[in-house]
């Protein structure tokens, strides 16, 4: 009996007292979690000298006690080591992506983690993140797990929980005042630095996520332009077809008809185009700049509304157009919905189609047998197909593009941005764009076939940029105001055939005029409009780039 208490009390003495548990995981998370906090903070003009070590330290203090006064609300026998295992692999995965493409986690990266179908996820997948995941992630929780915890009667640690969190709000209130005049200048002039805050930030944005169904009712798809309609045909006009091309993740400096150094659009530079240099997207990411872009809203009354509404497509459709929308991407993020799709993704094609990925051109594949498909009725008033470009999505840019068209070398050929040079990432890029044009000039020349039936037309408008390794940031996704304009200027091309352009009586110099001007994509809902002579009480002419481009037929 005796060797058996020894054993306890040994067994007891070995074990440890949850809050230390707490309190160290906490200081692990603040500083090894957070390298690329620290590493951010270390680039600030502000922080140099000892004050600006003592805002750094000061910093690491708030960020452990915050985190230990979340943990004393976990801080129980059965919750805190699943809670904790939470921390440590959120805080790996982001500390990963942070410091590998210099992202931030935010509710927009958030929402594009959720909609991420499984293809996109397996490109991100590389032998770093795997490393990364093990020493951030799984080391500290093997760790935890091997680590036993005292135990105590409800009410003792109920009382060590509740002197752990009003402690730690003590430390919180004295290292901000502390340092607040730097806290308060820095994180004012370095809004990015909130988002960097690991793990913090991610259970932020999932928490804002979570919140947008209370926020919004999206159960309810408000009706717009209904009353869409539009102009008759003449006996000696054709019906309008227009190819609306939704590019994916290109970026406008990089196209050669834009004043690039290089020559990525020979196809397009033989065709009579007119390429609008102006313009910034909605958002830094698919799932926010899509719906925004096909919205009648506008990019501020668009994040802020209270409903949800139907898209573009719906007024087209509305107005008696025949509407198709092919998609090679992930989907069109609720704007099709309603009208005839085909997706890309289960075709098979021998030169085409690889690996469960298709390039762009397959789009163009059977077409007119798409077409002939839609109603009748509708296809005499016009018809619009939207193509949604697999394009440069990243970080596997060189999948995007057919061995034919990898003209710039050498490219980057993992999907790890941060292995390859900053010219073998650009070179791969480039090669997306070379990809992009070749696409784009082939969907030109199927339209000029058209013409004896129909007045075609294009217009090419890309969702966001890119970063390509500026400032060591890859990719997209940035919060809009603090990310860089190469994530926010997008092409906006238009090919206009003769019969399109003297049925519209739309001027080419005219528009041609407005190369420079300051545009975005709240002028795309309505330019569409325009372009297609669709009358509706939602239809903006100030916003439509041709309207006074247009002369009265």
């Amino acid at each position: 009996m005796t060797s058996k208490n020894q054993r306890s009390s040994a067994s007891s003495r070995q074990a440890w007292h949850p809050n230390w548990v707490a309190l160290l995981s906490s200081v692990w998370l603040a500083s090894v979690g957070n390298i690329a906090l620290w590493l951010q903070i270390h680039q600030l003009p502000e922080v140099n000298g000892m004050r600006g070590l003592a805002f750094a330290l000061g910093f690491g203090v708030i960020i452990t006690a915050v985190l230990t006064a979340i943990l004393s609300f976990f801080n129980w026998r059965a919750w805190l080591k699943p809670v904790l295992t939470v921390f440590f692999l959120s805080a790996a995965s982001g500390a990963y992506f942070m410091m590998s493409y210099g992202i931030v986690i935010d509710s927009t990266m958030i929402t594009n983690v959720i909609q991420t179908d499984t293809k996109e996820a397996l490109d991100l997948l590389n032998w770093r993140m795997l490393i990364s995941l093990l020493l951030l992630g799984i080391l500290p929780c093997w760790v935890l797990w091997k680590t036993p915890l005292q135990t105590f009667r409800l009410g003792q640690q109920a009382l060590r929980n509740a002197s752990m969190a009003v402690v730690s709000m003590v430390v919180i209130v004295a290292a901000l005042l502390a340092v607040f005049q730097d806290f308060s200048s820095i994180m004012r002039n370095h809004t990015q630095l909130r988002y960097l805050v690991n793990p913090l930030n991610s259970f932020y944005a999932i928490g804002m996520v979570a919140a947008k169904p209370f926020q919004r009712d999206n159960k309810l798809l408000l009706p717009v332009g209904e009353d869409a309609h539009t102009g008759a045909l003449k006996a000696t006009e054709k019906p309008p077809l227009l190819l609306l091309v939704l590019g994916e993740t290109a970026r406008m400096g990089n196209f050669g008809i834009n004043g690039y150094e290089r020559n990525t659009t020979p196809a397009l530079a033989q065709e009579n185009v007119i390429s609008l240099k102006g313009v910034m997207s909605c958002g830094t990411s698919t799932a926010t700049s899509v719906p925004c872009m096909f919205s009648h809203l506008g990019k501020e009354e668009f994040e802020a509304r209270k409903n949800n509404f139907e898209s573009l497509i719906d007024v087209l459709h509305h107005a008696g157009l025949a509407v198709l929308w092919i998609d090679n991407q992930s989907g069109c993020k609720g704007v099709c919905e309603r009208v005839p799709q085909a997706l890309t993704k289960e075709l098979k094609h021998p030169t085409l189609c690889q690996d469960g990925e298709c390039f762009d051109e397959i789009m163009l594949q059977q077409l007119d047998e798409r077409i002939q498909a839609l109603p009748a009725d509708q296809r005499a008033k016009g018809v619009v197909v939207v193509m949604h470009q697999m394009g440069s999505h990243g970080p596997a840019y060189y999948k995007r593009v057919p061995d034919t068209f990898k003209k710039f070398k050498p490219e980057c050929t993992s999907n790890a941005l941060q292995e390859c040079s900053r010219e073998q990432v650009v070179n791969s890029f480039d090669n997306t764009i070379l990809y992009t044009d070749h696409f784009l000039g082939q969907a030109i020349q199927w339209l000029k076939k058209s013409e004896a039936q129909a007045a075609p037309a294009l217009l090419y408008v890309s969702d966001h940029g890119e970063s390509l390794g500026e400032n060591n940031l890859y990719l997209h996704g940035l919060p809009y105001r603090v990310a860089p304009d190469v994530q926010k200027r997008v092409p906006w091309i238009t090919w206009w055939s003769p019969r399109f352009e003297k049925q519209s009586g739309l001027s080419r110099t005219c528009l041609k005029n407005k190369a420079d001007a300051a545009l975005t994509h709240d002028n795309y809902f309505h330019s569409v409009l325009g372009l297609l002579n669709v009358s509706t009480s939602v239809y903006q002419p100030k916003l439509d780039v041709h309207a006074d481009c247009r002369s009265k037929l």
